[in-house]
């Protein structure tokens, strides 16, 4: 599952000269250098796997420096901040003035739930960053970027969990929406029998036992009129998430009145290259340049 996470974003590499690396133990006392600079493995609670790297621009502000936060997949129990690489030199190459926060989260296990311990991550991170806004020199305007499982957390957070208004944008690649789908629900649909057993084995929550809780951490029920622009890309051909995910995510947000953009590559998979990938960084960048 991994793997296939990993072709989305091995064709974006780029080539990139970072330039200054600073300790991971960095504090609000400290100062850092106003060039751009990027800053390994910062740590945001006591658990080896609540840590970021973030990347600044030079010439940055408080006031004006917008920030990316990239959440990587691996179905909320495997992955790594590192998957998201090539994503992080494809925003520095295209967006130039703006920081970058590549985001561990722990991971959960059967018995060791990801909601809401995941999203929990995401607000301390949220909360760190806010703290550090003068140490970094960036704003309070963020966009997050997430495949998969990353996906969801990114929009889980932003249509449920961002009290401040302060997400802008959120960009899903190939992100579960709705837990509800009669594609994960109904026992004939086998083909994606895999993420909802997964999800009810690492919750300890029957489904139907408490429908509520799968409404709940279904970015598909808790969006608002109040939800970020979203961009949504999807695969007809995925064999984990159906394509009823997009499809109903996006007309959710149509009759919400949220500004969205769906792309549905009916021959592809859970993950694409090729000219199709390209379509997707061509089409990333226009949104981002419209709505960040």
């Amino acid at each position: 599952m991994k793997k296939m996470f990993n072709t989305v974003g091995y064709v974006l590499s780029i080539s990139l000269f970072f330039f200054v690396l600073l300790s991971c133990e960095e504090d609000n006392t400290i100062e850092i250098p106003i060039d751009k600079t990027e800053i390994k493995d910062v740590a945001y609670g006591e658990h080896q796997q609540q840590k970021y790297d973030i990347y600044l621009p030079k010439e940055r502000s408080s006031s004006t420096t917008k920030v990316f936060i990239l959440i990587h997949g691996g179905a909320w129990i495997e992955g790594d901040k590192t998957d998201m690489n090539t994503y992080v030199t494809e925003l520095q190459t295209n967006f130039p003035d703006y920081a970058i926060v590549n985001i561990n989260y722990r991971l959960a296990s059967v018995g060791n739930s990801p909601f809401p311990m995941q999203i929990d991550d995401i607000k301390e991170i949220i909360t760190q960053l806010q703290n550090k806004k003068e140490t970094y020199q960036i704003s309070n305007q963020y966009a997050f970027i997430g495949v998969s499982a990353g996906a969801h957390l990114s929009m889980l957070y932003a249509y449920a969990n961002d009290n401040n208004n302060e997400v802008d944008m959120v960009c899903s690649i190939v992100g579960p929406t709705n837990f509800t789908d009669d594609a994960y629900v109904n026992p004939s649909n086998s083909n994606f029998a895999y993420l909802a057993l997964l999800i009810q084995q690492i919750t300890g929550v029957n489904y139907d036992q408490n429908i509520d809780f799968y409404k709940n951490i279904s970015p598909y029920h808790v969006a608002t009129n109040a939800a970020p622009s979203t961009i949504l890309f999807y695969g007809g051909k995925d064999n984990l998430i159906p394509t009823s995910q997009g499809v109903d995510m996006s007309e959710k947000l149509i009759a919400l009145g949220v500004t969205n953009e769906f792309t549905l590559y009916p021959e592809e998979g859970h993950g694409w290259e090729g000219d199709n990938l390209f379509d997707t960084i061509v089409k990333l960048r226009a949104f981002i340049k419209a709505n960040f």
